[in-house]
């Protein structure tokens, strides 16, 4: 699941580049075998149920719940709300990226959230299976980002069968919560299985070399805030190294002023160098295209359409990646 620490307003305010017609519809998606350990699927009208008195005035929207003790995975609307992206950028620079390297139609969005990026990429004719595992953002993509088939599943592990798909997309640094190598190794062995030969996997994520002698993210906590049904809400973000697991750790303390309590949330990142990233890709059986700082989705500048190629510098604080997977 998407849960991004800082976020670039988007600076293309152009529409999307005109869509493909839709192939015809494919045949229904592999469900997949999960080769760790993860929630069942569940019916999405049985999550979170809201009941409303037809005679009460007003009932009003529910309360935001924080089951896991992650306010915005909990709340997917919430997450939109705090999270915008009206002009679809993250999907249109995936969508374009596929398109200049010749990937085939059969996508999966690895930790998909709430489907937005998913619907931009089946609107542009792909055919494409989103999965997560916070069952509250599957059921919220569902009812609110329709076209894709949702499905649970670990990123750390999965199983769609061989060759099931021919293009992979993880964004907003969900392939970093695999802290481990032993988690890396799972992600890695699981994407090249689901990949057909030529396949390609498409990755935006934090640069574990920006913090290479740069504090800015570090040297004091942010404040944020936003109002949503009525409620202003504010966080208090800490991020700080912990350079023994290299790890990019965060403390996020939400405050409400309708007199609910507050929420602390506790994320982690694996940072990843970029030698270090070729490297794991390399014994995986994978080949990479492209990696570098941008311009992309979240890159200062932001990526559009007529954005310059990459330098092929990884000096910014996001990674962007392709790789291809190479034949057995």
């Amino acid at each position: 699941m998407t849960d991004p620490t800082t976020t670039h307003p988007a600076v293309d305010h152009q529409p999307a580049t005109p869509l493909p017609t839709a192939p015809p519809p494919a045949p229904q998606p592999p469900t997949p075998r999960a080769t760790t350990a993860a929630p069942a699927a569940v019916d999405p009208a049985a999550v979170n149920p809201v009941t409303v008195d037809p005679g009460a005035a007003n009932p009003g929207p529910p309360a935001p719940v924080s089951g896991s003790g992650n306010l915005l995975t909990d709340n997917p609307e919430l997450y939109e709300a705090r999270f915008p992206d009206p002009y679809g950028l993250a999907a249109r620079w995936v969508e374009a990226t596929l398109r200049v390297h010749g990937a085939g139609p059969r996508v999966l969005d690895l930790g998909c959230g709430t489907g937005r990026d998913a619907a931009h990429l089946h609107a542009a004719g792909r055919r494409v299976v989103g999965a997560d595992l916070s069952q509250a953002m599957l059921t919220h993509a569902r009812r609110h980002h329709p076209g894709p088939t949702y499905v649970t599943a670990d990123l750390r592990g999965f199983d769609f069968g061989p060759a099931a798909f021919d293009a992979i997309t993880c964004l907003d640094s969900a392939l970093l919560y695999c802290h481990t190598g032993e988690d890396l190794d799972g992600l890695l062995a699981s994407c090249r299985r689901a990949l057909a030969p030529g396949g390609l996997l498409v990755a935006e994520l934090r640069n574990g070399a920006f913090f290479l002698g740069n504090t800015e993210l570090l040297d004091a906590p942010t404040h944020s805030s936003l109002t949503w049904q009525g409620v202003s809400y504010t966080a208090l973000t800490t991020l700080w190294l912990d350079r023994a697991a290299q790890l990019l750790r965060r403390r996020r303390v939400w405050t409400a002023d309708d007199g609910s309590p507050p929420i602390t949330q506790h994320s982690a990142w694996r940072l990843l160098f970029p030698q270090e990233l070729r490297h794991l890709l390399a014994g995986h059986g994978f080949r990479v295209r492209e990696l570098h700082d941008g311009p992309g989705p979240r890159s200062e500048p932001a990526w559009h359409e007529d954005a310059p190629p990459p330098r092929g510098t990884a000096d910014g604080d996001r990674l962007h990646l392709v790789a291809e997977r190479e034949a057995d």
